[in-house]
């Protein structure tokens, strides 16, 4: 059952606008959103300019968009999203896995990443993760970004090099995180809500949210998107 305090009901589903240059896949995203009742499919779009003049002409909640364009990469319209419309979430779909590619759609404000043909392509869980604060990810990359990041830090331990004065201050302003802040930071980047969080350490809604406040003023963010891609960037897993 869905929970009636969540974005995405019956009577006001998640809007999502999808851009996608592949009519079969356009037409299988669009079937697996009109299927389920807390998502509704406002638009779609099938190149980068297409794409410039739907998130200008219509109001919606969640972008869904290629990296692969005809006439262009998806990137440029996740840096146009955030200019016309801030408030929005995006979700990359691409049949890429590069590890570099993910964290660059991070960076332009991306809070999920879903490969095609993935047996864990869930499309209407993804946007509803994201509408909900969440972030999306399959677990094949999650678990890779997560290695890479777990092979970076024992060497930044083991060879300590003096910090720039820049750097030095930043880290100084970051307090390190806690073993349990980073089991929940770990399993906001792997997509889970709080609730899902909840049920999973068996702590309440309320003390996940405690924690993730309190990751938010240890890593001076305001989203979830920016904690998971700040901790990512720095190797704090």
């Amino acid at each position: 059952m869905w929970p009636d305090f969540m974005t995405g009901q019956v009577d006001k589903p998640a809007r999502v606008l999808l851009v996608d240059d592949d009519p079969h896949m356009r037409r299988v995203i669009a079937q697996e959103l009109m299927a389920d009742q807390r998502t509704l499919l406002v638009a779609q779009a099938a190149s980068v300019r297409e794409g410039r003049k739907a998130i200008k002409q219509h109001d919606f909640d969640v972008l869904l968009v290629d990296l692969n364009l005809g006439d262009g990469e998806g990137f440029e319209l996740l840096e146009y999203l955030k200019t016309m419309r801030p408030e929005a979430e995006a979700i990359v779909i691409s049949v890429m896995e590069n590890d570099d590619q993910v964290l660059h759609a991070f960076e332009l404000g991306a809070t999920g990443y879903l490969v095609k043909n993935s047996w864990f392509g869930n499309y209407p869980q993804a946007v509803l993760q994201v509408v909900n604060g969440g972030a999306s990810i399959t677990p094949n990359l999650a678990r890779r970004l997560l290695q890479r990041f777990d092979h970076s830090a024992p060497t930044a331990a083991a060879e300590p090099a003096p910090a720039a004065p820049a750097q030095a201050s930043t880290d100084h302003e970051t307090e390190r995180l806690s073993q349990r802040e980073k089991e929940v930071l770990r399993m906001v980047a792997s997509g889970y809500t709080s609730a899902e969080i909840g049920n999973q350490l068996q702590i309440s809604s309320l003390t996940v949210n405690t924690h993730i406040k309190n990751i938010y003023r240890k890593l001076q963010v305001r989203t979830r998107a920016q904690a998971v891609r700040f901790a990512s960037l720095r190797g704090l897993f």
